[in-house]
């Protein structure tokens, strides 16, 4: 820093380090546009390495790269959580992106004709922002989670690891999509288990068996980036649905459910003598509860009018504020298209907002070269 308090300055800052950041930064070097890249995690990738152990990606490693560098080992393999970071950090260090680790921002706001950005007592000037986090920032739990018993072994899907964390005893796990669904069957090997929340449904498929690798995944892949987009009408249908509730299970299937002893039970609905209550009524005697409840979006920290009435989605076209220019969105879920939110489809949105960028820039930079001709000219007159 050149000093407490005294902003540094540049073009474009990208607030974000995960994949969609990175990307971001890739397409900007290309063309050889300065930025810089801050980040809250102390290393590149440790927004997966901070998940829970076993996790491994939905989609096979031909499906996992950004761009310029694809993702290493064979193409039909899923990546594990860290093979998925460490690939981020190599990434990174490949194209000599300048990313800057452990700097958390919490503010965002309009200085003039740029934008002033906060992170504790460091200030950031830009003449572009990018925010390139993704949707699923702030953990959420019902608001009677707090008044479980103490004794119980209470945590988010965020802050589980592994069963080592949990006591004897049953686990009640709250919310059966894939990571609820995935985190019950592995604390199954070793505890009662029951598993609380709506049937998501499921892919048809194994999307690691032979159809689900050769024919499955790809076309769900070609659905996902062509055809559900903001341009196509079963796109623009689709996405206020997908916003509102995550799609079928993609791994886990009822049979596996059932093979694993897992109890399927209905939906938690509040606390009794500090422990548990199901919709009907009964009651849980358990000793863990894992809440694998979703997550919110969390801008919070964006002093700028740029999001609609439930303030959860900022009003953007494919990434670009209008009413804001020179602020941008990367990563969000269904930015453009169901693939928007995938490593492998914020490659895409990242192209076009850099596009937008070099535009702005352009713009900019001959604005002023007609100012400053213009300012030339009236002191050449008056000096005549």
């Amino acid at each position: 820093m050149t000093g407490v308090g005294k902003p540094e300055r540049f073009e474009t800052l990208i607030v974000g380090g995960g994949q969609a950041g990175l990307a971001v930064g890739y397409h900007l070097a290309q063309r050889g546009l300065p930025f810089v890249i801050i980040d809250a995690n102390e290393r590149i990738g440790d927004v997966w390495r901070n998940r829970w152990d076993s996790l491994r990606l939905f989609t096979p490693a031909r499906y996992d790269g950004l761009p310029g560098m694809p993702f290493p080992g064979t193409d039909r393999s899923f990546p594990t959580k860290d093979e998925m970071a460490d690939y981020l950090a190599a990434y990174a260090a490949h194209f000599d992106l300048p990313v800057r680790t452990g700097v958390r921002v919490d503010g965002l706001s309009r200085l003039g004709d740029r934008f002033l950005v906060t992170a504790g007592d460091r200030r950031f000037e830009a003449e572009n922002v990018v925010v390139a986090v993704s949707s699923h920032e702030r953990p959420w739990l019902p608001q009677f989670a707090s008044e479980l018993d103490p004794a119980l072994v209470q945590l988010h899907a965020a802050e589980y690891r592994n069963p080592s964390q949990l006591r004897s005893g049953g686990v009640l796990v709250v919310g059966a999509h894939d990571s609820g669904a995935e985190i019950a069957i592995e604390v199954a090997s070793g505890h009662p288990t029951w598993l609380s929340g709506r049937d998501p449904g499921h892919v048809p498929f194994r999307i690691d068996g032979i159809f689900g690798r050769h024919f499955g995944i790809p076309l769900v892949m070609f659905m996902f980036g062509r055809v559900l987009t903001v341009s196509t009408p079963i796109g623009r249908r689709v996405r206020p649905k997908l916003l509102r509730h995550a799609g079928p299970a993609v791994r886990i299937k009822p049979r596996d459910i059932v093979g694993a002893g897992i109890e399927r039970v209905p939906k938690v609905v509040g606390v009794r003598e500090g422990l548990p209550v199901l919709e009907d009524q009964r009651t849980l005697d358990v000793a863990n509860v894992i809440w694998c409840t979703g997550f919110r979006p969390d801008f919070s920290w964006i002093d700028l009018p740029t999001f609609g009435e439930d303030e959860m989605e900022p009003v953007h076209r494919r990434g670009i504020v209008v009413d804001q220019p020179g602020l941008y969105f990367v990563g969000l879920f269904f930015l453009y298209a169901a693939s928007s939110g995938l490593v492998g489809g914020v490659g895409r949105d990242a192209a076009h907002v850099v596009e937008a960028i070099a535009s702005r820039n352009r713009r900019v930079q001959s604005t002023d070269h007609r100012d400053r001709s213009s300012a030339d000219l009236e002191t050449t007159n008056n000096q005549l």
